[in-house]
């Protein structure tokens, strides 16, 4: 499942982390988010958009964000992702 990535952002809050996953879950950039630590599951193709959405509203001037593929799991939920994530 090479198509299917992790994202990890840093946060200078988890008020404002919540905002911004809760965003980018509602718009289909990611399927799912865990707010204890920031981690959004979702395409590679999808990447290029969360950076820019998440550089425009982080208060940090380089926001860490970074990728780890994600190579098998529940196929169940591996294609709950793929379909959160389809292009709208």
């Amino acid at each position: 499942m090479s198509e299917l990535c992790e994202v990890v952002i840093t946060a200078p809050d988890p008020e404002w982390l919540l905002e911004i996953t809760r965003q980018l879950a509602s718009a289909g950039l990611c399927a799912s988010a865990h707010n204890f630590t920031p981690v959004l599951h979702t395409r590679k193709s999808r990447v290029a958009e969360i950076v820019a959405r998440v550089k425009a509203q982080h208060p940090y001037d380089v926001p860490g964000i970074s990728t780890r593929p994600i190579e098998d799991g529940n196929p169940e939920y591996l294609d709950w992702m793929l379909s959160e994530t389809e292009t709208r």
